[in-house]
């Protein structure tokens, strides 16, 4: 594309509107990690309302880009292929570091960890 090209009207409000969506969601979802008090209750709603912006983002760059290039432009969804690998991932290890800290800590409604073994009661002696 080296000219400057004339952009469907209806194009130009349906990605408006996705950018706006997506920037709305985005600034909500801040508003409201400001509100929550614990590390583990603003790990989940942000990456919600992240997720959703980053689709309509992407969305929105796939019919623009489309509708210029008059072919299906799928490019723009490799960075939400990417965000899907590497968000989870990501969420994952701070989740654990933010528990091992809360463990360090000597927080008291810290769950303990899976690997040991609780104080268990004997069973009965079954080897007879």
């Amino acid at each position: 594309m080296t000219g400057v090209t004339d952009v469907p009207f209806w194009l130009e409000i349906v990605v408006s509107a996705l950018l706006v969506a997506s920037g709305l969601t985005v600034v909500i979802s801040a508003l409201g990690f400001v509100r929550l008090r614990d590390f583990f209750s603003r790990m989940h709603p942000p990456a919600i309302a992240y997720t959703f912006g980053t689709w309509t983002v992407a969305l929105a760059g796939v019919l623009y880009d489309s509708t210029l290039e008059s072919r299906l432009a799928l490019h723009p969804w490799l960075v939400v292929i990417v965000l899907a690998i590497t968000v989870p991932v990501t969420t994952v290890l701070l989740s654990r570091v933010a528990l091992f800290r809360r463990r360090a800590a000597g927080e008291a409604d810290t769950p303990p960890p899976l690997g040991r073994a609780v104080d268990v009661p004997p069973g009965p002696d079954l080897s007879q």
